[in-house]
């Protein structure tokens, strides 16, 4: 039988264990709140899903449906008495991106010039918090490109295909300026004999906020890997974003005409710093379902 010793002992655990209990889920539920705060996303570090001609981290909400056009004007030194490429051939693009999923994007993109019809899709890996826990963004972009001209161009079924795949990694570094570094490798089933199938290339790229709507941009690709001959000339772009919460517009200076980044980075072959640039603009539109 218990002595009164040990009704004393068992008494006492009694009396102290609720507020032991009790003292151990506040600690609890005050750390799991402080790790919440800490671990608050931030908001995108653009704007748009493209920054002029390379995608950005930008993904939208689940069942959010985004409408994007490009415009290609002809080079502004490309002939005497086409009004600075205005009525030039330009090149056009039309796409649409569904977000399955806040952190997934699919989509589909026709384009004039070589009829290339693009199925691209984005994925958000990491994403930067407010706390700086986690301090940039990486996001994977994806596409798969079939060239629609008629078959008297291609020997095989397969010498249509094209892809591209980019790794994305971004910081908004105040509410001003977002950068963001773009390794890609893009792939040609058919090339010349002189070049390669494959082109590794990386891009930066930079957002700067004049005004609550206004920003300048910045986008830059090298193209890294050599070819025997016809080395393409890195992209330049410099223009100016005007957006609000529903939909972002582009106006800028390129050397990049071929809207898909395959094309632009394998077979670009005007030299911005020569004068061959030629104004183009970019239109996105977001639908939430």
């Amino acid at each position: 039988m218990l002595n009164m010793k040990n009704y004393i002992k068992i008494f006492f655990v009694l009396l102290v264990f609720p507020f032991i209990a009790f003292s151990q889920e506040e600690v609890t539920e005050e750390t799991v709140e402080q790790e919440v705060v800490k671990e608050k996303l931030e908001r995108p570090a653009f704007e748009s899903s493209y920054i002029i001609d390379n995608p950005t981290d930008v993904l939208f909400s689940k069942n959010a449906l985004e409408v994007q056009m490009g415009h290609r004007f002809g080079l502004v030194n490309g002939g005497e008495n086409d009004l600075a490429g205005f009525w030039a051939p330009s090149n056009i693009r039309i796409g649409l991106s569904y977000s399955i999923h806040e952190r997934l994007t699919i989509g589909y993109g026709t384009t004039k010039f070589d009829r290339l019809q693009d199925f691209n899709w984005k994925v958000a890996l990491l994403r930067q918090t407010q706390s700086n826990k986690m301090p940039v963004n990486v996001t994977y972009y994806g596409n798969f490109t079939v060239d629609a001209r008629t078959k008297e161009n291609f020997n095989y079924v397969q010498d249509r295909y094209s892809n591209f795949h980019q790794l994305i990694i971004s910081r908004k570094f105040s509410p001003n300026l977002s950068l963001q570094v773009a390794p890609s490798v893009s792939h040609y089933n058919v090339v010349k004999n002189t070049m390669r199938n494959d082109m590794i290339a990386v891009a930066f790229g930079g957002r700067y906020k004049i005004s609550p709507q206004t920003a300048i941009l910045v986008d830059y690709t090298q193209p890294i890997t050599k070819f025997l001959l016809d080395n393409p000339h890195p992209g330049v772009s410099v223009g100016v974003e005007f957006s609000t919460s529903a939909h972002a517009f582009q106006i800028f200076a390129t050397n990049y005409n071929a809207i898909v980044p395959q094309k632009n980075i394998m077979f670009n072959g005007n030299d911005f710093l020569n004068g061959d640039f030629l104004i183009g603009f970019n239109i996105t539109r977001v639908y939430n379902f």
